[in-house]
């Protein structure tokens, strides 16, 4: 029991993975909101979907690596693995994540012509699993800035 707690409150204590965990929040909270405002209505679902504006996926990757830099240095070989990753979700979130989107899209597209010619009836894939490449940047600069603020 004593391991665990101290398990608890050494991550409470970790800098680097609170800040991560703060521009992820703040990311999708602004996901959330931009949703009210355009949609007029509030859908919990938002703060664990993917896609929008901004990419939380970019912010809390981006967070990650400026916070490692700053705590070991820029220089340091874990900052230089955390940066490799970091590049590998921010091409993986507005790549291939977002050819998945559009490859659902146009599958959708398909089985409403064929639903409504009444020759089958499936469930709807969901698009919206990639960024933009300006929501990927947004949530890189939304993740240096938390970085920043809270170091």
């Amino acid at each position: 029991m004593e391991t665990t707690k101290n398990i608890f409150i050494e991550l409470a204590g970790n800098k680097i993975l609170l800040i991560t965990i703060y521009s992820w929040i703040i990311a999708q909270t602004i996901k959330v909101i931009m949703g009210v405002i355009k949609e007029k209505r509030f859908n919990f679902s938002w703060f664990l979907g993917t896609g929008g504006m901004p990419s939380s996926h970019a912010a809390g990757v981006t967070a990650l690596a400026s916070s490692v830099g700053l705590s070991f240095g820029f220089h340091s070989g874990i900052f230089a693995i955390t940066l490799i990753f970091t590049l590998i979700v921010l091409f993986d979130a507005q790549g291939m994540r977002r050819s998945m989107g559009k490859q659902a899209e146009i599958l959708n597209k398909m089985l409403d012509d064929i639903y409504w010619k009444h020759l089958i009836q499936e469930d709807r894939l969901k698009e919206l699993l990639g960024h933009a490449p300006i929501e990927v940047f947004a949530g890189m600069a939304l993740g240096i800035a938390v970085a920043l603020l809270f170091w």
